[in-house]
Parts: structure tokens; sequence; C-alpha cells
């Protein structure tokens, strides 16, 4: 189950619950510190368009394991800080980082353009990667992956925020939806994972 949790403070607050552990950070039967997919899920193939026009599909890349995080670009906090979080993902994984892709897919593509979406997830790290698609790519991505997400407070056609499920999800070197991990719990969850497929 996901919960969205409305704006306050000024902030969009925006966090994944599971149904039964919330911030359970504790391993599950698998033997992964963030919350098993049980079972297991193919990873749901989409086509992006790069900045530089080139196309990237959401295919399985052999014995590469991949992060996916659904966000967008003028997000005050979440967004900022799951890719933050990343950063220190990569530095603590060293050079066994180069075998992880991090995606970040906008939920925002009336803002976010491909070349937007990737200069933003660039400012993190020159290796993660960035993608926009056009509206129907989004929502089908977004139900594939069960991201919700929705236009929350804003008169003016760009001063909007956006509430959004706020998961990271993990795709094993096989192409498999593993896990997923809840805003809030912690680099060292995903880190931890990681290298059960590095």
């Amino acid at each position: 189950m996901i919960a969205l949790l409305p704006r306050r403070r000024g902030l969009t607050v925006a966090v994944a619950l599971a149904a039964i552990g919330v911030f359970g950070a504790c391993e599950t039967k698998g033997g992964f510190h963030g919350i098993e997919i049980d079972p297991a899920r193919p990873l749901p193939v989409f086509e992006f368009r790069k900045a530089d026009g080139t196309a990237l599909r959401t295919v399985a890349e052999s014995g590469r394991p991949q992060l996916y995080f659904f966000g967008y670009t003028h997000c005050p906090d979440v967004c900022p800080t799951t890719l933050a979080d990343w950063t220190r993902v990569k530095k603590a994984l060293g050079t066994a980082s180069s075998r992880v892709r991090f995606v970040f897919v906008t939920i925002d593509p009336e803002r976010d353009t491909p070349a937007i979406a990737a200069r933003y997830a660039t400012q993190f790290d020159s290796s993660f990667v960035g993608v926009s698609g056009d509206s129907a790519t989004t929502a089908h991505i977004k139900e594939s992956f069960g991201v919700v997400a929705y236009h929350d407070g804003g008169t003016e056609p760009n001063g909007y925020f956006v509430s959004h499920s706020s998961q990271v999800f993990l795709v094993d070197g096989k192409g498999r939806l593993v896990a997923q991990y809840p805003f809030g719990i912690g680099w060292e969850a995903m880190t931890a994972d990681l290298k059960r497929f590095l």
C-alpha cells in the first residue's frame, strides 16, 4: 500500500509505506535490508529519449543491478534528499559502483524535458541518468511500478507541487524488481543490498 502525505509547512512530503512493516529496515526472509518484493517481478520495458536524443530503454542488463526513483526537478525535499543518498551509496560502493545504473524518472514531464531531467540527475553525479517521457509513457511506467503522483496546489500553470510516492526500486542483475526502499530508510540499506549483486 502506498500512502501520500499532504504538503506541510511548505514541504512536499510523500512517503511510501509498506502494508505491514512501515520503515521496518529489518531484513526480510530474502535477506534484504529494504522491503522485499515477493515474488520478484520483471522490470517493465519502456523507452525514453535522453537529452542527446538517444534512446534509453528500461531493460535488464546481465549482472548489472539498477536503482529507479520517480520524482521531479521542482521537488523541494524528497527528491534532492534521495539523489544525495545515491551519491553516498555510490561512494560506499567504490569502484564497484560503475556496475550500477542509477535512473531518475520524472513524474512531471510537462515541466521536465529530457534535458532538464538529465541536468537535474547529473548535478548530483555525472553517472546518474535522468529521463523524461511523454504523458502516456509516464502514466504507464508509473502504473507498472505502482507509483502514484498528483498535482498539489498552485494556481499558475507552472506553480504547483507534485505529491508522489517516494520509494526507490532495486532491480537485480537478472532484470527483476526485488526490493524497494521507503524514503528515510537510509542509504546504508541500499548499499548493503546492492553489494549482494556486485
